[in-house]
């Protein structure tokens, strides 16, 4: 196998800031992630922004499919290249944000289907997001993201990292930190440190709710303004058809304190208070 420098030399390829390209160079760790994924030959698996394609071909030995994603059309003939002698890789020239990820999948439908990325940082959020919040069969994601953003996704209540993120991304997964990767780790070497996050998706999701886009703008609004209470934080949202007083009284019929900031709430907590707000 070429390392990353020479497949970079031999097509003069010209790495894009503005796309978040930092391609992997240690092999260890592109090992540690695909393991992190536990791919099996029964596998599809969904690559979003592949690169010139080093994770793909770890991938494509252990997977029955692997279905690579690549915005940036100048880095398909390397993609191609490398991985002339599989069969089971499928390249997509697409921005992932654009495609129809059901529509990619829809013939697998009896297959485990996962996702496997190391995510450019200045979009991680709306890929993890779009992976989460569309109704695809997916069965796990392992995603590689720069370390902030995953200490914010795997946070529970009372932490400074808690907020909305952590408890969409809890909403629809049971997120977990794999590892830490050092930025020398990569050509060119990122700003900040990287975390591998497995997130397995649920079933069904953990709470009960009467009505979610009630109880996402609800945990949205409470974050919203992190110094104040959450009585405050809600009612001064505007968005929610009740006074301060009831929004006090419902705080005190699930029994939580009316100084309380909306960091100190579970998902379940939440899910109880979009539930009295909806009524």
């Amino acid at each position: 196998m070429q390392n990353t420098k020479e497949i970079i030399k031999k097509h003069n390829i010209h790495l894009t800031k503005s796309l978040g390209q930092n391609f992997l160079t240690d092999f260890n760790v592109v090992k540690k992630i695909v393991d992190a994924a536990d791919i099996t030959e029964d596998d599809v698996v969904i690559e979003v922004g592949p690169g010139i394609g080093t994770m793909t071909l770890e991938l494509a030995k252990r997977a029955k499919k692997v279905i690579a994603v690549e915005i940036d059309k100048r880095l398909i003939p390397a993609l191609e290249d490398n991985l002339r002698n599989f069969s089971n890789v499928q390249i997509i020239n697409m921005d992932i944000m654009k495609t129809d990820i059901n529509a990619i999948v829809s013939e697998y439908e009896s297959s485990n289907i996962k996702v496997v990325a190391n995510l450019p940082y200045y979009i991680t959020t709306p890929i993890i997001m779009k992976f989460l919040e569309e109704d695809t069969k997916i069965d796990m994601m392992v995603f590689m993201i720069q370390k902030e953003v995953a200490q914010r996704i795997v946070a529970g209540p009372g932490s400074k990292e808690y907020g909305a993120l952590s408890v969409a991304v809890q909403y629809y997964s049971k997120p977990e930190k794999v590892f830490d990767v050092s930025p020398h780790c990569f050509i060119p070497q990122p700003d900040v440190d990287s975390t591998v996050i497995k997130l397995v998706v649920n079933e069904e999701p953990p709470v009960v709710l009467l009505d979610k886009n009630m109880f996402f703008k609800t945990v949205k609004c409470s974050f919203a303004q992190r110094r104040k209470t959450l009585i405050n934080a809600l009612y001064n949202a505007g968005k929610f058809k009740k006074s301060k007083e009831e929004i006090k009284e419902i705080l005190k019929s699930m029994g939580v304190d009316e100084n309380v900031r909306g960091e100190m709430l579970s998902i379940q907590q939440f899910a109880m208070l979009s539930n009295l707000l909806s009524k």
